[in-house]
């Protein structure tokens, strides 16, 4: 396969330095993106593309804004049609089924608030319905490796965009592995978040319990950064989850859990196994323990995926259209969702018994290892060995990815490697919930070891700051500083500590002795901490660590009424933070009740 040649990266990272220094212009780089999208010519990528003369009126409209205070300012990306985008018919593979949404699915609404720019809506297996991307009638999108193998499903088109460097990132949907899959076959990362930290308003269900939208992007700290605009608590979706932080060990204490041989299965696909036995090499060489685990229950969970009662959540999504249109459903997807038919209320509750059990004996493996290790997939397969075994092959594709929201983990799949054929292989990377960001720095850490080029191109993986989270340092070359408001992981001004090399080292709360008011007047909704003498309150906080040089320029971005003093946390302990000049104050909010600025923030 010949690489797609360009003369600079789409990565988040790298374009966000070049409109800052000036150097590129939004409008500028959506036109380019449009020239690779001709030059690229597969149409089956897309299911809708946003008219040229549109994505440059955004661009445009960028132009009077400061590019540093939108984390995602001028950043291209695409929608999995799926997703409802305004004005724009969501079809979810399925032309008749299409309808046009008044209103943006809630993750779009917020990446679009911060800058990013839509570009179109991307083809996937109809109705989020498979592993192999080949279940659409708007054709098999190309896996940009060879075109002989199948790109990956559901999200097929979003995977091939970014792999192509047609988009910085892409959002995908993960119910089975969806948004993990596809970035194997395409040499791209895939971040499947925590259940519940992005909102599902406005995504066509697949199994509604268990659906994650997911995040395509050319590196890790790039899917960090989407993740951080991306989450956050929505009161109009019922399975939104308040988002938690919890930390990774750092890679000298990681313990990463490795299924045993015996339960290995590569299908046949001898270099697919030799490429995840560097990968847990590798591993090791960058500090980690490698821990052989019993992956039985893992397993046994992922076949109650669609060999139980969950497949009658995708007929309760779209049974009376099946029911009415059975004719304008793909014969693969009519037949599994149809099969949702089979279970009654008996057979739904007996199988929640059984993954109870199951989470059980997963939370004694997880007593052995922080992390678990495993092959995204076990091999990649053909178009038309697809064709001829539809189900079975879409299963095996299935086999270390399906178990992951039914036990509520987060997982990461990166590159690993490429077979003697010049396609690629993956490495999905999983802890329990909330450890999304740590998943997101180990991940990095192993892709820059592995080093290559971004997806599909011929682009070198850049030098950027890694999403870093690990256990606390003591180290006298470090600052640790406490953040309340905007700076907060997933709210919008969190890039400067993560471009600053910023990491994450505990959640906690301030000592009962600080009010926090909503600032009124901020061009970013902020809030400001005061220090009172009597009737104070306990705030949640995130505190974070800087180089000392990283921290001078950090301070230096900071505008009044805010400033850096001396905090004093629950415990005791003292640290840099932000606290707010008493004078402004006066007509603000004072949302100390609340316990902190997500709380408060998330009713809006």
């Amino acid at each position: 396969m010949e690489k797609v040649n360009y003369s600079h990266s789409l990565d988040i990272h790298s374009l966000l330095d070049r409109y800052r220094t000036g150097s590129l212009a939004p409008a500028d780089a959506i036109a380019s993106v449009y020239d690779r999208i001709e030059r690229y010519a597969d149409p089956a990528v897309w299911i809708y593309l946003a008219p040229l003369a549109e994505a440059l009126e955004r661009a445009k409209a960028l132009e009077n804004l400061d590019p540093q205070k939108l984390p995602l300012y001028g950043i291209p990306f695409a929608i999995k049609d799926n997703l409802d985008w305004a004005g724009v018919p969501t079809t979810a593979g399925c032309p008749q089924f299409a309808r046009t949404p008044a209103r943006s699915s809630a993750v779009v609404e917020r990446l679009c608030a911060a800058g990013a720019i839509a570009i179109g809506k991307t083809n996937m297996d109809q109705f989020a319905t498979g592993l192999v991307g080949t279940r659409t009638p708007y054709g098999v999108c190309r896996n940009p490796f060879d075109r002989r193998y199948i790109p990956g499903g559901s999200s097929s088109g979003s995977a091939a965009a970014v792999s192509a460097g047609l988009v910085s990132f892409a959002l995908g949907t993960d119910t089975a592995g969806s948004g993990r899959v596809p970035a194997a076959f395409t040499n791209i990362v895939g971040l499947k978040p925590s259940c519940g930290s992005i909102g599902t308003r406005g995504l066509l269900p697949a199994v509604r319990s268990l659906d994650c939208v997911s995040v395509f992007a050319l590196t890790c700290a790039d899917a960090a950064s989407v993740l951080q605009v991306a989450s956050g608590f929505d009161a109009e979706d019922a399975f939104s989850r308040r988002p938690e932080t919890k930390v990774l060990p750092d890679l000298s204490s990681l313990r990463v859990g490795v299924p045993g041989d015996g339960e290995l299965e590569f299908f046949g696909n001898a270099e697919a196994e030799q490429r995840y036995r560097e990968a847990i090499a590798r591993l090791q060489s960058l500090g980690c323990t490698i821990a052989p685990i019993d992956f039985k229950p893992f397993a046994e969970a992922a076949e109650l995926l669609y060999g139980g009662p969950w497949v009658a959540e995708r007929l309760a999504a779209i049974g009376d259209f099946l029911d009415a249109h059975p004719e304008d459903i793909d014969p693969i997807v009519y037949e599994i969702i149809s099969g949702g038919k089979r279970y009654d209320a008996v057979s739904a509750y007996r199988a929640s018994y059984r993954l109870a059990e199951l989470r059980q004996q997963a939370e004694i493996q997880w007593e052995s290892m922080d992390v678990l290790a495993v092959p995204t997939t076990g091999t990649i397969y053909t178009v038309a060995e697809v064709a001829a075994e539809p189900i079975a092959l879409n299963t095996n594709l299935g086999r270390y990815t399906n178990f992951a929201n039914l036990l509520d983990l987060c997982a990461i799949a990166v590159p690993s490697g490429f077979q003697s054929s010049g396609l690629p292989a993956g490495l999905t990377l999983m802890a329990p919930a909330w450890h999304d960001l740590s998943l997101c720095s180990l991940g990095s850490a192993f892709h820059a070891s592995l080093g290559g080029t971004l997806g599909a191109t011929d682009l070198p993986l850049p030098n950027v700051p890694e999403p870093a989270i690990a256990a606390e340092s003591s180290s006298e070359e470090q600052v640790k500083i406490a953040v309340v408001g905007a700076h907060l992981m997933g709210e919008p001004l969190n890039y400067q500590l993560i471009e600053g090399g910023g990491i994450l080292l505990r959640a906690c709360r301030t000592s009962p002795i600080y009010r926090l008011y909503a600032l009124t007047g901020t061009a970013i909704p902020k809030p400001g901490l005061v220090r009172q003498n009597e009737g104070g309150s306990a705030i949640e906080v995130e505190v974070w660590e800087l180089s000392i040089a990283a921290f001078g320029r950090f301070v230096t971005k900071i505008p009044p009424p805010l400033g850096i003093g001396t905090l004093v946390l629950e415990d005791g302990s003292m640290v840099q933070g932000f606290l707010c000049e008493s004078y402004a104050v006066t007509d603000a909010i004072d949302i100390s009740d609340l316990g902190g600025w997500r709380a408060y923030n998330f009713r809006f």
